[in-house]
Parts: structure tokens; C-alpha cells; sequence
């Protein structure tokens, strides 16, 4: 697949960050549930320094029969924010009736959620309700850990001729049991960022966490990452908050969790800290080629294991064989203070691979 290239507008020029001092911050209520909170929590966001605020007017529920927003009437009480506290405000849209009532509201910026990133043809109807506004928009991930498919929502906006694009890193989805409420995996925002190197990135650690005890850690991880900025779930009451009460902060508890981030710088020009990190760079290239060869050795093997698995008439898989080795990397992994997942991914991708060149072997004529 040939690289993309996105004809983008530097966010630092969208006209909504005067600064683009990191952490960039969008704060406000998972939902907007009446006047009064909206406007108290806006008022509370603004005195501690938040100039956007997010709010949910529909929300897309995995069930029915939940609070699924107020509707048209939320914007409304946004637009009072916007006039009478001066704060830019920016919610989601999940579809062309949306971002039709969003735009007639003045929202100054609009986010795509999970679910519709998802969904290419919702994302092209989207693309195609938007053409021919500048407004700025963010694409949430997939709900699925699917970089193309993310990539492709941005595609679709950019041909539709919008320029101020940015993405946020909600997490993903996962049959497997975690302390967050979804799945970081890092390493596709990494992705995203090292082929858009100068696009806005956020991340939302409300819903990567799901609990409020947990926004601080995500948080710092994305800002020593290099995101640009967060967007944040803050309620002014949030045990009584009608959607997701678990991960809002308060306005003040927001502005103590941003007091606590350390904000990393992207280099340095200390002539010693380049001869150090140069070196520790090296070093890992080296040890990385070394990978490279070992790697390529062992798959050499699993070829001539191949081989004598299919004049045997051998099966492929050994299950007992497996488990071995995995019991004796684990145990050779804790004494060398590697992590016990880490460890088991990597294997996992060895033993998948070496499971691919054997069937190659033995359906070669």
C-alpha cells in the first residue's frame, strides 16, 4: 500500500488553541443533561483555564433504553456557553442529521466516535455533509485496533476537502480482561503520529481508563508519548452524572490533575544528552541486528523442522511443545525482570510465524 499524504492545516492555525501551549485540553460532560450543568460546569472549566468545551448531545448506547442524549435542545444551552462565556464549544456526530444541526448551531469544532470511525460508509456520508465548511474535526480510533481503517476515515474527510484534521486515542475494545476500561495499545497512535508527524493529536484518558483513579497515569503516559493535548470528561456533580458517572472529574479535580503532568520537551540541546542518547542508540541497532540474524536463523529451522514433519506425516501443531517453551520463557523472563505479557506477545508473533513457514513446507509440491 502506497504512503498516504494528508493536505492538512496546522492546528496551531485552526484559531482554537492562541497558544498551542501543550497540554492542549478539551474538557466537559460525557452528556449534556440540562442548562444548569452545562453552564455550571462551563463556568467551572473556564475559571480553571479550559477554553473548549466538549459535551455528548447524542450518544451512542450499546443498549437501548439508556440515556441516549437530550437532542437538538443541548445545543442550545452550548450556544449560551459559547455567547455568554466567551468558550468554544465542540461535541460528536455520528451522522448526517448531526452534523447538520451541529453546523446550524455554530459548533466550532466536531469529533467522529469509535463506532463510526468503524464504519466507512457513515464516515463517507459524514465527509460528504461536510464538504465545502473549514470547520475542525476529530476522529476518534475504531473500536477495533485497525490502523488503515482509522487512516481511512481521515482519507475520507481530507478528499472531501477538509484540512483541519486531528485524531484521538480513545483506546479499543478487548475480550480480554484489563484494570482500563479499553485497551491503550500504544503503539497505533505511535503509528499514526510517525506517518503524520504534524497532525493534532489528543488523547482521551476517560475513556482509555473508565475510572477517575486512573486518568492521571494514562494521561502523563500520552504526554510523555508527545500527544499534543487531552480531552477530558468533567461534570460539575459527577455521582449524579447520567452517563459514564465513574470517569468525570470535577472541574477543580481537573485542574489538579493537569498541575501534576510533567510536560516533556521533544529534544534537547545539551551537547552531552545527544552524546549519551547517541551512544544508547547505537547500542540498540546493534543489538537489533543481532535480532535480525537470530531471527532469521530460527526460521531457517523451523523450515527443516517443516520438512521432516511432512515426510513423517507429522502434524504442524504441537501443542505440548509450546507450552514448554512458554513455561521456560516465562521463567527465564522473571529472572531478567521482563514482563510477563510482553514476553508473550512476542513468542505468540515467533510461533505464528514459525507455524506459517511449516505450513509452507508442507504444501509445496
Amino acid at each position: 500500500m502506497t504512503a498516504t499524504k494528508l493536505d492538512l492545516i496546522p492546528a496551531e492555525k485552526w484559531g482554537l488553541f492562541p497558544d498551542m501551549t501543550k497540554p492542549v485540553v478539551i474538557a466537559g460532560p460525557c452528556s449534556a443533561e440540562s442548562e444548569q450543568q452545562i453552564f455550571e460546569t462551563a463556568r467551572g472549566l473556564k475559571a480553571v483555564g479550559i477554553g473548549i468545551l466538549r459535551a455528548g448531545i447524542w450518544k451512542p448506547r450499546t443498549r437501548p433504553n439508556c440515556f441516549e442524549g437530550v437532542g437538538a435542545e443541548g445545543l442550545i444551552w452550548m450556544k449560551r456557553v459559547q455567547r455568554e462565556l466567551g468558550m468554544k464549544i465542540s461535541t460528536e456526530v455520528a451522522n448526517v442529521k448531526h452534523v447538520y444541526e451541529a453546523l446550524k448551531a455554530g459548533m466550532d469544532m466536531l469529533w467522529v466516535g469509535a463506532r463510526t470511525s468503524a464504519n466507512p460508509f457513515a464516515m463517507q456520508e459524514i465527509a460528504d455533509a461536510l464538504k465545502g465548511t473549514d470547520i475542525p474535526v476529530l476522529v476518534k480510533n475504531p473500536v477495533n485496533p485497525d490502523v488503515e481503517l482509522w487512516i481511512g476515515a481521515l482519507e475520507r474527510l481530507n478528499m472531501a476537502g477538509l484540512k483541519k484534521i486531528g485524531v484521538i486515542h480513545r483506546g479499543f475494545s478487548a475480550y480480554s480482561k484489563s484494570r482500563y476500561r479499553n485497551v491503550p495499545q500504544w503503539q497505533l497512535p505511535i503509528e499514526i503520529k510517525r506517518r503524520f508527524p504534524g497532525m493534532l493529536m489528543i488523547c482521551d484518558p476517560s475513556h482509555i481508563s473508565g475510572k477517575r483513579e486512573y486518568l492521571y497515569e494514562i494521561s502523563q503516559q500520552a504526554m510523555d508519548l508527545g500527544f499534543d493535548g487531552l480531552i477530558v470528561e468533567s461534570h460539575i456533580c459527577p455521582e449524579i452524572a447520567l452517563s459514564d458517572a465513574a470517569q468525570q472529574l470535577t472541574p477543580v479535580a481537573l485542574e489538579e490533575l493537569l498541575k501534576k503532568l510533567v510536560i516533556r520537551k521533544v529534544d534537547s540541546e545539551n551537547l552531552r544528552y545527544k552524546e549519551n542518547i547517541d551512544e544508547l542508540r547505537a547500542r540498540i541497532d546493534m543489538i537489533d541486528n543481532e535480532l535480525l540474524e537470530l531471527l532469521a536463523n530460527r526460521m531457517k529451522i523451523a523450515d527443516q523442522i517443516g520438512i521432516y514433519k511432512k515426510q513423517n506425516d507429522i502434524t504442524i501443531l504441537q501443542p505440548g511443545r509450546w507450552d514448554k517453551i512458554l513455561e521456560k520463557v516465562f521463567l527465564i523472563g522473571k529472572e531478567k525482570g521482563l514482563d510477563h505479557e510482553f514476553l508473550e506477545k512476542v513468542f505468540k508473533a515467533i510461533h505464528q510465524a514459525s507455524i506459517d513457514r511449516q505450513t509452507s513446507v508442507m504444501n509445496r509440491k
